[in-house]
This record gives C-alpha cells, sequence and structure tokens, in this order.
C-alpha cells in the first residue's frame, strides 16, 4: 500500500470524528472595497477543500445564525442594538475605521457566531470530536464595541456557552494568528476559568499593540494567561523554541474543552503583517493540542480560521489544521 493510500485510508476511517462548518451563509462575512477581510475568503478555503478531496472525511455543518440571547452571551445589549442598526443603513464604520458597516452585517456576523455554536454543539454530543470554522475566530471584538475587522466576537461567545449551558471549566483558549487576540484577553484578564496561550506579533510592529510578556491575567486569574510576542521576521525556529511552553501552559491547567485560533496570517507572505511561519506551524498546533485533548480524556478541540489575507497562504493552512484534526 503506498503511502498516500494509507494516509487517504486513515483519513477515511476517522472522518466522521471531525465536521467542518461551511455555506455561502457563513461566506457573507466580509468588506468589500478591496478590504483585506474580503468576503472571498471562504471560496479560496473550499477550493482547497475541495482539491485534496477532504469532503468525504469529514461532517459537513451548516452555518446558522446565533439568536440575540446567544451574543449577549458575550456582548451588551448595547452594542448589539449599535450593530443591528448599523446594519439596515449599512453606511460608516463600526470602530475607528477598520470595521465597515454593511447592510446585512448584523445578520452576517451573527451567522459567524452561531457557525461555532454548530460546531461547538456538535463536538458536545459525544466525546473524542474536533471541528474546524474558516470564517471564525473574531477574537479582536469587545465586549461593547467592534475592531479589527471582527464585529461580534464568536470565541468569546463559544466560551461563555460552554461555561453556563455545559458548566466547563476550565477552558483553553490557544491564539497562534498574528495579531493578539485582544477582545479575548481583556474580557477574561480576571478570570481564571479561561487558560489563555496567545503567541503573535509584537505590539512594538503590529496591531493591536498589546499581548505583552507581563500581561498574565489579573487578580486571581494571574498566572493563567500566556502572551508570547514575537519580533518581526520570526519564522518556524521562534515558533518551534515557543510552541512547548505554551502547550505545557495550557496541559498544566487540564482544561475540558480547547479552542485554537489558528490565524493564517502569521504565515510567511501575509500582506498585512510581519512573521514568517509556515503552514506547518498551525498543523503542529492542532495535532499536539488533539494529542493533549485525547491525554485529557475528551478530545474536544475547536479550531477557528481567524485571520490571512493572502489567499493562498489561508488555503493551505487551515486545510493543513484540517488534515492535523483528522489524522492525530
Amino acid at each position: 500500500m503506498s503511502q498516500a493510500h494509507a494516509r487517504r485510508k486513515h483519513l477515511d476511517a476517522t472522518g466522521s470524528q471531525v465536521a467542518i462548518v461551511l455555506g455561502e451563509r457563513l461566506a457573507r462575512y466580509g468588506f468589500g472595497d478591496g478590504h483585506p477581510f474580503g468576503a472571498d475568503r471562504h471560496g479560496a478555503f473550499l477550493r482547497e477543500f475541495e482539491q485534496r478531496g477532504l469532503r468525504q472525511s469529514v461532517t459537513l455543518l451548516e452555518p446558522r445564525d446565533a439568536s440575540i440571547g446567544e451574543l449577549q452571551l458575550f456582548h451588551t445589549p448595547e452594542y448589539v442594538r449599535f450593530v443591528k442598526e448599523r446594519s439596515q443603513g449599512g453606511t460608516g464604520f463600526l470602530d475607528a475605521g477598520d470595521t465597515p458597516a454593511f447592510r446585512g452585517v448584523f445578520e452576517a456576523a451573527s451567522c459567524v457566531v452561531g457557525a461555532s455554536l454548530a460546531a461547538t454543539e456538535w463536538i458536545m454530543q459525544g466525546v473524542r470530536r474536533r471541528a474546524f470554522v474558516p470564517i471564525a475566530g473574531l477574537h479582536h471584538a469587545a465586549r461593547e464595541r467592534a475592531a479589527g475587522f471582527c464585529v461580534f466576537n464568536d470565541c468569546g461567545v463559544v466560551v461563555e456557552y460552554l461555561r453556563r449551558s455545559h458548566g466547563l471549566a476550565p477552558i483553553a483558549y490557544a491564539d497562534i494568528d498574528a495579531h493578539h487576540g485582544d477582545g479575548v484577553y481583556y474580557a477574561f484578564e480576571s478570570d481564571p476559568g479561561l487558560i489563555c496561550a496567545d503567541l503573535h506579533e509584537s505590539g512594538q510592529s503590529l496591531y493591536p499593540g498589546t499581548g505583552a510578556e507581563t500581561e498574565i491575567g489579573l487578580g486571581a486569574a494571574a498566572g493563567t494567561k500566556l502572551n508570547v510576542p514575537l519580533p518581526a521576521g520570526a519564522g518556524d525556529a521562534e515558533f518551534d523554541a515557543a510552541w512547548p511552553r505554551m502547550l505545557a501552559h495550557v496541559e498544566r491547567f487540564a482544561p475540558a474543552f480547547i479552542i485554537l485560533q489558528c490565524g493564517a496570517d502569521s504565515v510567511d507572505g501575509d500582506p498585512i503583517t510581519h512573521l514568517k511561519l509556515s503552514s506547518d506551524c498551525h498543523a503542529r498546533a492542532a495535532r499536539e493540542l488533539c494529542a493533549l485533548a485525547d491525554r485529557l480524556g475528551h478530545g474536544r478541540v475547536l479550531a477557528l480560521g481567524g485571520g490571512g489575507y493572502d489567499r493562498g497562504n489561508l488555503a493551505r493552512t487551515w486545510n493543513g489544521v484540517v488534515e492535523a484534526l483528522l489524522t492525530a
């Protein structure tokens, strides 16, 4: 049996353990007029997904809209109303200038949250289950505002949903997007129930300018947060040196559920960032977090696409993550 055939057989055998959320409704989340976060990102992932023949190896889930109540698990009612109002007019910005309003932005952003919740619900139906959502991981949105292309923070909603609906604690959030996941970090900075391990380009050279090594959580949460800023130009060698420390940090708290924000903008060649990782780093992170989840006895890993503005990079990187989820 050839190595390729053996690998495909293994993928086919384990496919029912992995779900992917895809659909035109999810693809609506994107901004026009040459914005880096365009609506074509979903299609770029999907074409590579089809070319690799992964469809038959996974469970496909339809995205759904999050309810107002689900959005308010993380966001303030005032902010949810604000987005809904701006969505009807479709002009201006939802923040200082990075995140434009457009007609239907409320529904598009609600669908991102609903897609992540659909994947989470699927995982919670059984054990040793994993899922990936390509248009998701909107980690900059704060509880009361949009930021950095992110309208609603699906990561934060998932955390609150898991705690309130399933009583899970602690929950781990690992982030290897080039940008610091500030919307998640600061929302839970004083909360010991969320374990954070965030590797990103240093705030000295990249938005949002946060995520220093000294940011380790506050009060009862001190020590539950790990920030690993890398200098501009850092590549696989720097990732390989930092990742074991991140994995050990997560493992120390024995989380009941693991979220991986695997933004592809940390891959070499992204047009708006300066890290030079290869896609292998993202596959390694997914594979080793799955192994950790299995050691902990629950197998629960939710991977979220996050950033990534070179379409070839995001297609290769995210599909590598899917393959890692399948074969881990």
